[in-house]
């Protein structure tokens, strides 16, 4: 079989599979579980590397297919998953075509950046990367939650306008030439319990106004 199978590249399977799943969800109409495929996607992909390094005898084309692999399941979780997302919140106009192809070339430019530039710094130093340049696609995994969540503040007729102006913002970032501190285990720790604060917010809105939805329809509120 054509590839390499071991420990190493599970969790990011597994973040391509909770991806996939999320997308289907979107399809169906369930954007709010597909924003959860999406948070799981991130978490995977927080660990992922940090187990692949574990593996102290990987070949030199193991680690290159590990790298190639990630960028690829990236896409597809944090560069599709979101467009999709805003395709089930009702961005089904042609309008907002350009604002998903924008928002995806963006990913897939940086994604495939970071593969040339990884690989030519794997060539002369050992070193863990320290710094990012750029804004991760992966950030889309807490920046994405956080703007849905927001927008269910707002007026419904704005959303769509909201989640498309966060995409191109977030897009631009993918590509703008700034340095940001890669983080460390506390720091991943602490992201990831940002994201469990912002599933607990989300779904505390969601039943908030699902209950108020029902109140109205049956006379509860007047």
């Amino acid at each position: 079989m054509l590839g390499y199978y071991n420990y190493t590249v599970i969790l990011t399977y597994m973040s391509l599979g909770s991806a996939v799943s999320g997308i289907f969800l979107a399809v169906k109409g369930h954007p709010f579980w597909a924003l959860v495929c999406l948070m799981i996607s991130g978490l995977c992909d927080a660990f992922d590397g940090k187990v692949a390094r574990t593996r102290k005898n990987s070949t030199e084309e193991e680690k290159r297919f590990g790298i190639q692999i990630d960028s690829l399941c990236d896409l597809v979780a944090f560069g599709i998953l979101p467009c999709t997302i805003g395709y089930a919140m009702g961005m089904r106009s042609m309008w907002y075509a350009p604002v998903f192809i924008v928002y995806i070339l963006a990913a897939l430019i940086r994604l495939a950046y970071f593969n040339v530039a990884e690989e030519i710094r794997q060539q002369n130093t050992t070193e863990t990367r320290k710094f990012y340049s750029g804004l991760p696609v992966t950030s889309a995994s807490l920046l994405i939650p956080l703007v849905y969540g927001l927008i269910h503040l707002l007026d419904p007729f704005l959303w769509q306008y909201v989640f498309a102006s966060a995409l191109i913002i977030i897009a631009i970032l993918f590509v703008c030439n700034f340095r940001l501190r890669k983080p460390g285990f506390k720091g991943i720790m602490i992201l990831v319990g940002i994201g469990i604060l912002e599933f607990l917010l989300i779904f505390g809105l969601m039943l908030l106004i699902r209950h108020g939805d029902f109140l109205i329809r049956h006379g509860g509120w007047r």
